[in-house]
């Protein structure tokens, strides 16, 4: 039985204040991020904690008034051999769970559905080519950020849109990104995802969402005065209810 329906838990889907962790992953890409993290993090405490006390011994032994008379060795084979061949050692454990988390986000896969994000100055357009029947009739509508006077209670400052990216939960998602005007980045912390958008040229990137809810993001390139306004928020939901979202867009 999933415990989740057991014990409710409040999923961090968008940036704290104060906030010093990731958010919570919702892709198994993020997962793999903050795996890896875990892993990169436990090799640093070991070589902080060895540094550390070898700093102290050597200031707590080798001071004037315990050893007035200083040893003056010149090389050391084996200790050379020792602090070449560790470190060798500790980049090889890191480096394996690096290509392979590495190697699987460039992993692509026989998507189900294919959205296109194109960034302006400084909004999103996004396109759901899959269901053109037309040039008339096309899937395609803008992101703009909702002003601050005209937030509704519970909404995020500088994080909400009027026209969510609405996607289905547990399902193979291409996401193709570009620019129309200036370089801009497709970044949404949750999903794992940061992907530049550049003009004449298309970037994909694949996801897929475990979950359902609703994941905040920004433009991650600095890409003029506005910059800071043009955020993205996926909402994952059941394929039931993104079927519904569809058919009353296309009508």
């Amino acid at each position: 039985m999933n415990l989740i329906w057991i014990f409710p838990i409040a999923f961090c889907d968008a940036a704290e204040p104060w906030q010093l962790g990731f958010q919570d992953p919702a892709t198994p890409m993020m997962q793999g991020i903050i795996d890896l993290h875990h892993d990169i993090f436990f090799f640093l405490i070991v070589i902080l904690i060895f540094v550390l006390w070898m700093l102290v011994r050597a200031l707590w032994h080798f001071h004037y008034k315990r050893n007035p008379i200083p040893e003056r060795i010149v090389h050391g084979t084996t200790i050379e051999i020792i602090w070449t061949i560790f470190p060798s050692i500790i980049l090889m454990f890191i480096a394996i769970p690096s290509f392979a988390l590495l190697y699987s986000m460039d992993e692509v896969v026989d998507p189900a559905i294919t959205i296109k994000a194109i960034g302006h100055q400084w909004y999103w357009t996004y396109e759901y080519s899959d269901y053109n029947s037309s040039d008339e009739q096309s899937l395609t509508f803008d992101s703009y950020m909702i002003p601050e006077d005209e937030l509704e209670l519970g909404q995020l400052r500088l994080l909400e849109v009027d026209n969510r990216m609405v996607v289905p939960a547990k399902t193979h998602l291409r996401i193709i990104i570009t620019s129309a005007d200036v370089l801009h980045s497709w970044a949404v912390p949750s999903l794992g995802v940061k992907c530049d958008a550049v003009p004449g040229r298309l970037n994909q990137t694949s996801i897929f969402i475990k979950r359902e809810g609703v994941y905040y993001g920004q433009c991650s390139e600095l890409c003029g005065t506005n910059h800071a306004f043009m955020p993205i928020v996926v909402e994952a939901v059941s394929l039931d209810d993104y079927v519904s979202w569809v058919s009353n867009k296309l009508e």
